[in-house]
């Protein structure tokens, strides 16, 4: 049930929702809990709640434009150049308040998936780490 508690925490703290779930992370670390289970059930969570940003966003940008709310051509500007900066930007996946928006972006401009999905790994993957090597 704990790695459940954990997956569902990371999972919610990933979308656009004002969630964290790096405390329960460390309280179950403390509890004496398979630390490795705990890397890969919070990174696992923490990944796919940002393949859910990811695809809201795909599925955004055809509502945002049809709606006329935002128009194609800044979508195209706007693709150029997370095309050339977004490996960057994805690997700051893992920031609090900035973080969730960049992967809803990246959707937006249908950026690579697969490289998208390595470099969000890393990035979630990075954090958690850290995490557990500082307690």
């Amino acid at each position: 049930m704990t790695y459940l508690i954990l997956f569902i925490s990371a999972f919610a703290s990933a979308t656009l929702l004002p969630l964290g779930s790096e405390a329960l992370l460390i309280y179950n670390i403390n509890q004496g809990f398979n630390i490795y289970y705990l890397l890969f059930i919070a990174t696992l969570g923490n990944s796919l709640g940002s393949v859910l940003n990811y695809y809201l966003g795909l599925k955004g940008e055809e509502y945002l434009v049809n709606k006329k709310l935002v128009n194609e051509k800044y979508i195209n500007l706007g693709k150029k150049y997370f095309d050339k900066y977004g490996v960057f930007s994805l690997l700051f996946a893992w920031l609090p308040i900035i973080g969730d928006p960049i992967t809803f972006v990246a959707g937006i401009l249908r950026y690579n998936f697969k490289l998208f999905l390595v470099l969000v790994v890393i990035s979630k993957l990075g954090r958690y780490l850290f995490i557990a090597l500082i307690i």
